[in-house]
């Protein structure tokens, strides 16, 4: 479907999208080992809202986590008091101001031998747990740098209009990281690189490739899955630079190539594949597979050369361009494949590292 309610949002620069717990905890469930004794950021969450706020304090002892840290942004439009905690000084909820929720301690305060949200509400009754007010509560603000200094890992669903920026500012200051991005953001400049070069992957992922997210914005969306008060939005991936088992496991390679199953390029010399399980085991050249290949991608099976999209003659080194052979072709638009004059959809141009020998 056309994410018409995605394109909407960011073109009014609208991506105040609220990840669902059920999400959160089908993907966090694979990365466990990570986080004992760290420092978690969460800078793109109102705690009132943020599910990634709640998954981490819920499971702030389990986890042993030092400790979870939330930002949230002057002006947010989303409202709610879904999670009550007293702030102290603070009435009721804070209305559109910017505040960091900083948690090192986490008691079963009501004593019924669990900690649930029932006991989320007094955390910030604990001497050790503070609520401050920030300036801008913008990831790009000094103070909100100053603590993604502090932060062993980064976790959160950050704005898609800003996904690039916020991407580069994680890998500038060296930081472990899971955030939720669009499947668009494989194909920017300033991402797939990081790709490439093996410093950023894909997660496990959200069911189906879509997810649903709490918004303040209204859903124009059609699909058949549509939910109610939510909105839908299709080719949602998890990047992280987490270890993960899932990096291991190789693709089963069972086809085998023949040059009128797997036709030529016009603009590269290079085969095309259409779908990532009809990768050919034989083939010791360069292919073009669906971007969805990143989410089995093994880098011990597969070497990345670069992508055939629309930005790749214009951010391709001149080095990757002779190796792939690109030829501009008035129907490539900037570098997309062509097959037999018709342009194809954006591919990832890869190499098997170890083809079989027929």
């Amino acid at each position: 479907m056309a994410n018409k309610n995605l394109n909407a949002a960011k073109t009014a620069k609208k991506d105040e999208f609220y990840t669902q717990l059920t999400d959160i905890e089908r993907e966090l469930q694979h990365y466990w080992q990570h986080f004992r004794d760290k420092v978690v950021l969460c800078n793109c969450d109102d705690p009132y809202e943020s599910n990634f706020f709640k998954y981490f304090a819920l499971r702030f002892n389990q986890l042993g986590l030092k400790k979870l840290i939330c930002t949230c942004y002057n002006g947010s439009p989303v409202q709610g008091n879904e999670l009550m905690i007293d702030f102290g000084d603070f009435e009721d909820e804070p209305k559109k101001i910017a505040y960091k929720v900083e948690i090192t301690e986490v008691k079963d305060l009501n004593g019924d031998g669990a900690v649930d949200l029932s006991d989320v509400q007094y955390l910030l009754q604990n001497d050790k747990n503070v609520c401050t007010i920030l300036k801008t509560g913008d990831f790009r603000d000094p103070e909100c740098i100053e603590l993604l200094k502090q932060a062993d890992i980064v976790v959160t669903n950050p704005p898609f209009s800003l996904f690039r920026e916020y991407i580069g500012q994680l890998m500038k200051y060296k930081k472990k990281f899971l955030i939720v991005g669009h499947q668009n953001a494989i194909t920017y400049k300033e991402v797939f690189p990081l790709l490439q070069s093996n410093q950023v992957w894909l997660g496990y992922g959200f069911k189906g490739a879509a997810a649903h997210f709490t918004s303040p914005y209204d859903d124009i969306a059609t699909a058949g899955d549509h939910k109610k008060n939510m909105i839908r939005v299709s080719g949602v991936n998890w990047f992280t630079n987490l270890e993960i088992p899932k990096r291991n496991e190789e693709i089963d390679l069972v086809c085998k190539y023949s040059p009128d199953e797997y036709p030529n390029y016009d603009n590269y010399n290079a085969i095309n594949v259409s779908k990532t399980q009809d990768i050919p085991c034989d083939y010791d050249g360069i292919m073009g597979v669906p971007i969805t290949f990143l989410d089995k991608y093994n880098p011990n099976q597969f070497e990345i050369v670069w992508q055939a999209s629309g930005n790749t003659r214009a951010s391709a080194p001149s080095s990757v361009l002779q190796e792939v052979g690109y030829k501009s072709h008035p129907e490539d638009r900037g570098g997309c494949g062509v097959v037999n004059g018709k342009r194809q959809y954006s591919r990832i141009l890869i190499r098997n590292k170890h083809p079989q020998k027929i």
